[in-house]
């Protein structure tokens, strides 16, 4: 267990916030706060990409063998910062049940996977399934705290989020749950984790299914009311034009 790595690591998320409150100190805590969750999204993503895909091995070929040098590496710095962001949002209670589950569950599931020197390879490739939707998920609440959300930019964002989540996280993640049940060399606590990881990815998938229902009904009605409008106007205009006749 590399505990000097984690502890490092959670130092280093900790000052990263204290120097974003600084610098930004006329935002509130959640804006700095997530400035270091989008930083930890983009940073992390870029490392278990690194790790998957470069690194090796394979996940869906290889669940459940020796941790790797730089999946422990990669390990400790995400547990740093869920250590981190768990003990913010129990702080500033922001956040509901279900993502406090989520935490919960990716920091039992790290420290296994680092307690047991084991399943590294297809932790870090659930790690980048589900990291790699939140730099979107926080530049989401960004446009809305400075006022762009309701913008082209923001339906772009929205589109991508929900693709992203469809096809990583839950089209990609399926495939992966089945490779970590089906892998002889698995633990079956870590199976176990596997199923906790993959039902909290439907429960969010629902959510957001729901939104992107309530967002396109939204947008198709407003749509309506515009051309409406159009019609309205072009109307009038040619009722006016005839009078003028």
């Amino acid at each position: 267990m590399p505990a000097l790595e984690v502890i490092c690591s959670l130092i280093g998320w900790l000052c990263l916030y204290l120097l974003f409150c600084f610098t930004f100190s006329q935002r509130g805590p959640e804006w700095n706060c997530r400035l270091v969750t989008l930083t930890h999204g983009v940073l992390i993503v870029l490392l278990t990409a690194y790790v998957v895909f470069v690194d090796g091995p394979w996940p869906f070929t290889h669940a459940g063998t020796e941790n790797t040098e730089l999946q422990i590496f990669a390990l400790a710095v995400c547990l740093g910062y869920f250590f981190f962001d768990m003990g913010w949002c129990v702080c500033y209670r922001s956040e509901g049940p279900v993502m406090l589950a989520h935490h919960a569950a990716s920091i039992v599931g790290i420290l296994l996977a680092l307690l047991m020197g084991v399943s590294g390879c297809e932790t870090c490739g659930v790690i980048f399934g589900s990291e790699i939707t939140n730099p979107l998920l926080q530049s989401r609440w960004f446009l809305r705290q400075l006022g762009l959300y309701d913008s082209l930019l923001g339906d772009a964002v929205d589109l991508l989020f929900i693709l992203l989540f469809a096809t990583v996280r839950v089209g990609v993640g399926t495939v992966m749950f089945y490779c970590e049940l089906t892998s002889p060399r698995t633990l079956l606590i870590m199976k176990l984790g596997g199923v906790v990881m993959y039902l909290l990815a439907w429960v969010f998938m629902v959510d957001i299914a729901r939104f992107g229902y309530k967002k396109s009904k939204a947008k198709y009605r407003k749509w309506m009311e515009n051309q409406k409008l159009k019609d309205m106007s072009k109307e009038k205009l040619v009722g006016h034009t005839d009078k003028s006749d």
